[in-house]
């Protein structure tokens, strides 16, 4: 990423509002001051274009990390999508997605997710290149919440046909984003406790406050008093409490008019995180409006029959200012680092912690052990509480599993439900059945167990960077009171893991990387569909898949007569050839297939590369045994060759001209070969008319009709019988273009050949007299 004035960020000043230009004045990096003595600074992050695709799996969208700082009140991207000049280009429609503290989670396709799974739809817009070569989008967004912000672009879905490399140029997308955030130096700091006077300059200057939520704290108390205009009249402003989060945003937003105090109060705000307040003054331009700020918070005891091992040994990773808090009569506030011993009168335990650990295992791979077993004891009076820690910032590129197992002998009262909750930040301190699940900032994700279901089971995909916590409280019908002394046993099973249960059989976990940052997707195949590869909507059956399997393997025995006629016509080395190509081929192919039907003799990239390697070497010693050189210029084209071959394809083995290219040069060694023949017999090569009608054209059209359905004719959906075809076309057009066997040559007869032990081979005639 980059830092400072350029041409995107004049670009960006020219189209800012002019309040704002007036703010940014200054050079980025410089500030002036404002109304309120506030000191502005704007700064610029760009990331480098990337090439668009079109979509078939999470592979295709290209990702773009940013990191927003703290005490940012604006952030505006600059979205650039391009294509490319040529006539391939046509008008192309990029979507783009934002999310903030993971990637975001996409279904272009409209495909099914895993069961359990929780899914938000993200926040896109969608961005059309038509005639203009260049679109430029912004996209603002005020009081941006400080941490990591993700963009995902691409293009619509892929048509599924297979296109050869080099036949057909594909147009060229680009997209690139740009950051500019302005960021407000020295934000005011509202201490808890206490009154804080501010003033609102005008309503075009909103106010900008943070203060610091400690740990372990239930509640807070937010209050705007005195609010009182300049000109001595009754005051109008907004308060919004809280930063913007994409795809959902739990802004909290009071609206004061008159002298009236006003308040508001948000249970289990998020821990240890600074909370952004912006007040906006809502009355007329010319005057300015004072106010009085209180904020106080409500602390949250621990439970006597905690762990000793609390929340701080267990994250390490957790750092951030604790500033002092100053506590005010009636109102306890919770000071940073001595949590468990200022608590409200009214209650004094709100929560039993079990003590938790992380097991790192591998890339996007964590495991969550507990220290006291498996099991955790629940209970109605408060909830049972445990940290699962996903602040390292790689955590976000996996999927969250939560796996519950209530113990129904352990479960004294029959009708008794434990509720669950599963939230981010904060913890839900309150379960009961008619609350949603959520904290003042944050929707959680509620599960439920009883005697009659034991079993519940959450995935979140790509978890968002922060604390999560798994909340457990026992819930009676009757009240709670019916469960004082009820107790529950719950077996917690938590893991983070890079694809859900590794995508399934009819997929593939793939590790992506994007700069320093790693996430993973599943490529499916069979048909298969789907986040986790689980919608089998156009899954193939599996009599379809053994049926691919056959006609790709068997396709492949149609080299046996192209075998028989070579080793008739004494073409040994051409033979040989042939027998490698089809072994490899069939064996290629059987490992090749998507399903079940699997068959893998060696390493998937050796079987692939001979397999491409005796194509094309089969192609080039065809087209040579039919030009009739010289039997050591022959089989020294032979074997150079081959080496050439191996070469290009070691260096790209799906270019087209890896096939083309030997093609060329031995129809061109052909080409002359039989123009020689064709001068010094004084009458057309080969002279046969019989050659050419019932061998030669029939083998060249099987040729171009192999060629054309390999190159223009192959899906996705169709392969497995359009390759077979091909398989089928190629090995039989072979069989008719090689020559004939020399006429001085008899044909294979053991008994001739081998009349003495020492007699190996036979002197041959050149082949400057053979007719043909």
């Amino acid at each position: 990423m980059a830092r400072g004035a350029g041409p995107a960020l004049r670009l960006l000043l020219a189209l800012l509002p002019p309040l704002l230009q007036q703010l940014l004045a200054l050079p980025a990096g410089r500030g002036n001051r404002t109304g309120a003595d506030s000191l502005y600074v704007s700064e610029y992050f760009s990331q480098s274009a990337q090439k668009l695709s079109f979509y078939s799996w999470y592979g295709n969208a290209k990702l773009f990390h940013f990191h927003v700082p703290e005490d940012t009140v604006l952030l505006r991207w600059l979205l650039q999508a391009s294509r490319g000049k040529g006539p391939e280009c046509t008008s192309m429609e990029v979507t783009v997605h934002f999310r903030y503290g993971a990637p975001p989670v996409i279904n272009p396709l409209g495909t099914r997710f895993p069961a359990n799974a929780t899914v938000r739809p993200s926040y896109n817009i969608s961005m059309t290149l038509s005639r203009a070569v260049q679109n430029n989008t912004f996209v603002n967004i005020t009081t941006p919440a400080a941490g990591d912000w993700f963009i995902a672009a691409h293009l619509p879905e892929a048509a599924g046909r297979i296109e050869v490399k080099g036949f057909s140029t594909p147009c060229t997308y680009m997209f690139q984003p740009d950051m500019f955030v302005l960021r407000l130096i020295d934000m005011p700091v509202l201490e808890p406790g206490v009154a804080m006077p501010q003033t609102v300059v005008s309503p075009a200057k909103p106010l900008h406050v943070k203060v610091f939520v400690p740990k372990y704290t239930a509640r807070m108390w937010f209050e705007l008093r005195n609010c009182m205009t300049s000109e001595q009249k009754a005051c109008a402003v907004r308060v919004v409490l809280g930063s913007i989060t994409l795809p959902q945003s739990f802004q909290r937003i009071l609206t004061c008019t008159g002298n009236v105090n006003c308040s508001l109060g948000l249970d289990s705000p998020p821990w240890e995180k600074w909370l952004q307040i912006m007040v906006e003054n809502l009355g007329t331009a010319n005057a300015d409006v004072s106010v009085e700020m209180v904020a106080s918070f409500t602390a949250c005891k621990l439970s006597s029959t905690s762990s000793f091992l609390n929340f701080s040994s267990l994250n390490q990773s957790q750092t951030g200012p604790r500033p002092g808090n100053t506590g005010t009569a009636g109102s306890p506030t919770l000071p940073a680092g001595d949590a468990l011993h200022n608590t409200s009168n009214q209650r004094s335990f709100c929560l039993q912690n079990q003590p938790v650990v992380r097991e790192d295992l591998d890339v996007v791979s964590v495991r969550y052990r507990l220290l006291n077993g498996p099991s955790v004891p629940v209970y109605s009076i408060f909830p049972t509480l445990l940290l699962l820690d996903l602040n390292t910032g790689m955590d976000s590129g996996g999927s969250l599993v939560v796996n519950l197992l209530l113990n129904k002998t352990s479960l004294s009262l029959a009708n008794a439900t434990v509720l669950a909750c599963v939230s981010a930040a904060s913890p839900v301190l309150s379960l009961n059945t008619t609350q949603n699940c959520s904290t003042a900032f944050f929707q959680g994700y509620p599960l439920s167990m009883s005697a009659a279901s034991t079993e519940a089971m959450l995935i979140v995909l790509y978890p968002e960077t922060n604390d999560w916590f798994l909340s457990l409280q026992l819930i009676c019908p009757k009240g709670q009171g019916e469960c004082n002394n009820a107790e529950a046993k719950v077996t917690v099973l938590a893991y983070l893991t890079p694809c859900f249960n590794d995508c399934g059989l009819y997929g593939q976990c793939s590790l992506l990387r994007r700069h320093g940052y790693l996430y993973a997707g599943c490529s499916c195949k069979a048909g298969w569909s789907g986040w986790s590869c689980t919608d089998d909507t156009k899954a193939q059956s599996v009599g379809v898949q053994n049926l691919a399997t056959l006609l790709l393997t068997l396709s492949n025995l149609m080299f046996l007569p192209a075998i028989m006629v070579a080793v008739y016509r004494y073409c040994l080395v051409e033979a040989s050839v042939y027998t490698y190509t089809m072994f490899f081929s069939t064996f290629y192919h059987a490992c090749d297939q998507p399903g079940i039907a699997v068959l893998c003799i060696m390493d998937y990239d050796t079987l692939q590369y001979c397999d491409f390697l005796g194509s094309v070497v089969s192609i080039w010693v065809t087209i040579l045994c039919m030009s009739r050189v010289k039997k050591i210029l022959k089989y020294v084209l032979f074997v150079l060759g081959t080496l050439l071959i191996a070469m290009s394809l070691q260096l790209d083995r799906r270019g087209v001209w890896n096939m083309m290219g030997p093609c060329l040069f031995a129809l061109i060694i052909m080409i002359a070969a039989w123009v020689y023949h064709g001068v010094k017999r004084r009458h057309c090569y080969p002279s046969s008319w019989k050659r050419w009608v019932f061998y030669l054209l029939p083998g060249i059209t099987l040729a171009f009709i192999a060629i054309s359905v390999y190159a223009f004719m192959e899906t996705n959906e169709n392969y497995y019988y359009t390759h077979s075809i091909w398989h089928v076309l190629v090995a039989s057009s072979v069989a008719f273009l090689l020559p004939p066997r020399d006429k001085h040559k008899k044909p294979w007869a053991w008994s001739q050949k081998l009349t003495c032990r020492y007699q190996i081979c036979q002197n041959d005639r050149e082949e400057l007299y053979a007719v043909t």
